[in-house]
């Protein structure tokens, strides 16, 4: 492409995705804050990448009006803050970085069971203001205790190898058939989960199932004097109703993450419910957030914008087939969204054949929604082919990398 590539990122992304990005020759933009969705409806149309985190809401009617986006990426793991199937309409691939912060939560949740069964944070803070509190009342070991992990994707599982390493006895429960690692076992049911264990551990993604999943019946089930923790999702556990099993004393405690209602920057107010709760632990949405994460994090969607942008390789895309092509400098290669539909590949094919084209190498790959195409060809007039194809009344997006001279 001959004018640069403009790329937005937002909510403080790592430096080194900027550095890698403008490496690249692409423009980068920083901003530090969440923008609302007014604020990014003025200002994505000067640019083709949008790179976000978590708490940037990125609407229908955002994505409708800026069709020319070429990709998005949540600098994160979860994907629930952007529309997908209206990014996917108009042929924009959404990428995360699934892996890149697990072991940051996995770590920060052991540092909380520990905290929690020591009641570092209160006995901390009362230091701090001269009380001494040495009592081994209420401080209990965490070997031998019973983990309950719901969710054992990539963060739970993890969290599952190094709670057994510290003694803990883990089960876990998730809705998909997972193998467990080490001695962990599974749970038939969520109840029978909650029945047994010393601390629940949630790291579930955000869905309709998952929303206020855990609310008052469910603390009912925990057992006396258990442990809730929460590093997934704020809409998952019914805040309201943890007080209460907070204030009734039927749990010992809980370290939450993440909230209902966050603030979009670290200049906002925090306001909850558990504010001023004994034995709770507070913290502002910081699971991944350590420097390694971050870095690894950046690293990891910038080179998935970089191959993208310079191969349309979606590899990683969450709402998109996957398709990785070796790049071929000496053909151009074109690019075809399409909605999936029978004869489309046969009227593209009929617009290259009567262009004169030939063509080096094809993938097409679908989804029940799309099809992706990549056609590496030699032609004279790339973008006047790419123009035709676009022009079928079945293509979503087409676009053109020219042969390099």
């Amino acid at each position: 492409m001959s004018i640069p590539v403009k790329i937005l990122l937002a909510e403080n992304i790592h430096s080194v995705a900027k550095e890698r990005l403008e490496s690249e020759g692409f423009q980068v933009d920083l901003l530090s804050h969440s923008p609302s969705e007014e604020e990014l409806l003025k200002l994505l149309p000067q640019y083709q990448v949008l790179g976000i985190r978590s708490k940037t809401e990125i609407s229908e009617k955002v994505l409708k009006a800026n069709p020319h986006l070429l990709c998005i990426g949540a600098f994160c793991i979860g994907t629930n803050q952007i529309n997908l199937k209206a990014s996917t309409s108009i042929g924009v691939p959404v990428f995360n970085a699934p892996h890149s912060n697990t072991r940051s939560v996995a770590e920060l949740v052991i540092a909380e069971m520990i905290g929690l069964c020591r009641q570092l944070c209160d006995r901390s803070m009362k230091a701090h203001v001269g009380e001494w509190i040495k009592s081994a009342d209420g401080s209990r070991e965490i070997r031998g205790k019973t983990l309950g992990i719901v969710g054992y994707g990539h963060i739970g599982s993890q969290l599952s190898v190094l709670a057994e390493s510290l003694g803990l006895k883990v089960v876990f429960y998730d809705i998909v058939k997972k193998l467990p690692l080490g001695n962990a076992q599974v749970m038939r049911t969520l109840s029978e989960l909650l029945e047994i264990s010393d601390f629940v551990s949630l790291h579930v993604p955000e869905t309709s199932q998952t929303k206020n999943m855990i609310s008052s019946a469910e603390f009912k089930k925990m057992k006396k004097d258990s442990f809730l923790i929460n590093a997934s999702r704020g809409s998952v556990v019914e805040i309201e109703d943890l007080v209460v099993a907070l204030k009734s004393k039927h749990l010992a405690g809980c370290a939450i993450d993440v909230f209902p209602m966050e603030p979009s920057s670290n200049k906002e107010k925090f306001q909850s419910p558990l504010q001023g709760l004994p034995n709770v632990i507070l913290t502002p949405h910081i699971g991944g957030s350590t420097e390694e994460a971050q870095y690894a994090i950046g690293l990891e969607v910038a080179e998935s914008f970089r191959r993208f942008i310079r191969m349309w390789s979606s590899a990683g895309a969450v709402n998109f087939p996957n398709v990785d092509l070796p790049a071929r400098p000496s053909v151009s290669r074109m690019i075809n969204i399409h909605k999936n539909e029978p004869g489309v590949l046969g009227e593209v094919n009929g617009l290259i054949s009567k262009a004169g084209a030939n063509i080096q190498a094809q993938y097409l790959a679908t989804d029940e929604k799309i099809g992706y195409l990549i056609v590496d060809i030699e032609v004279v007039d790339g973008h006047g082919l790419a123009n035709e194809i676009q022009k079928l009344t079945r293509s979503i997006k087409t676009r053109v990398v020219l042969a390099q001279k």
